[in-house]
């Protein structure tokens, strides 16, 4: 089992800069790949961006490129999602999430990943 737990969310005004934090434990979670999704109210999960194990692939979904950085650091177990420019369209709820199979590039698809964290509220004023 792998265990994942995102930290960083919180309420900041357009424009500016918010870093998430993914936690991971359990399996050798450095030999998978990693992603982050977000669900809005009334919307559904959405791919925002993709890590590969090694973290050489990565994947973007339409609304990060440009403004999102994803890196992981496999030493400490975490993935991190840097968001910079933010607009109040980015509030969601984010998520962590891991692929059930070892050494993969990066996945963009819902039904790739097989461990999600709880997730973090992410709030954009305008």
């Amino acid at each position: 089992q792998v265990q994942l737990v995102e930290s960083g969310g919180g309420l900041v005004q357009a424009g500016g800069s918010l870093r998430l934090s993914c936690a991971a434990s359990g399996r050798t979670v450095s030999r998978y790949a990693m992603g982050w999704f977000r669900q809005a109210p009334g919307k559904e999960r959405e791919f925002v961006v993709g890590i590969g194990w090694s973290g050489a692939s990565i994947r973007y979904g339409e609304s990060a490129k440009g403004r999102f950085t994803i890196s992981r650091d496999n030493t400490k177990n975490t993935v991190y999602l840097q968001m910079n420019s933010l607009k109040p369209e980015d509030t969601a709820v984010y998520y962590c999430a891991a692929v059930g199979a070892a050494f993969g590039l990066a996945r963009s698809s819902y039904s790739d990943y097989a461990y999600w964290g709880q997730g973090t509220q992410v709030t954009v004023s305008s």
